[in-house]
C-alpha cells in the first residue's frame, strides 16, 4: 500500500509567505515550483499545474474532487493501490476550465484559476 501526503507540509506556507510579508522589489516571480514527495505543484498567473506519481493506477479508478480552493485525490475503493492527496490553493479553482491528464503513470491537473470579477458600480452624479 502507498499513501502520499494528505498536506504537504510546507506548501501552504510557501504559497503564503510572499503574500504575508510586504513586497521589496518591483519584480514578482511569474512563476514558482514546489516539489513534494511525488507531488510537483507549479503556479503561474493564470493557473496551477499538479503532477502526481501514480502508478498502478488506471484513470477510472482516480478521483479528483474540486470544491472552491480545495484539491482532492484519491483511489476508488478496489483499485490496487490506495493513494490519498489534499491540498488547499491560495485562489479558488474554475473546475469548468481546469482539466486532468494520466500518461505514463504520472497524473496531471491543469487547474485554471478563478478570475476576480469587480463588482463596482458607478453612481450618476446630478
Amino acid at each position: 500500500m502507498f499513501f502520499t501526503p494528505v498536506t504537504p507540509a510546507g506548501f501552504r506556507r510557501h504559497l503564503y509567505a510572499s503574500s504575508a510579508r510586504p513586497s521589496a522589489s518591483f519584480a514578482q516571480p511569474v512563476s514558482s515550483t514546489r516539489s513534494q514527495g511525488t507531488a510537483t505543484i507549479e503556479q503561474d498567473e493564470q493557473s496551477f499545474t499538479l503532477s502526481f506519481d501514480v502508478p498502478g493506477v488506471s484513470r477510472e479508478q482516480l478521483v479528483v474532487g474540486i470544491e472552491g480552493n480545495v484539491v482532492r485525490l484519491s483511489s476508488a475503493d478496489g483499485a490496487p493501490r490506495t493513494y490519498h492527496f489534499a491540498c488547499e490553493l491560495p485562489q479558488d479553482i474554475d473546475a469548468s476550465q481546469s482539466a486532468a491528464k494520466l500518461e505514463n503513470g504520472v497524473l496531471t491537473l491543469k487547474l485554471a484559476k478563478v478570475v476576480p470579477v469587480s463588482r463596482v458600480t458607478e453612481l450618476v452624479i446630478h
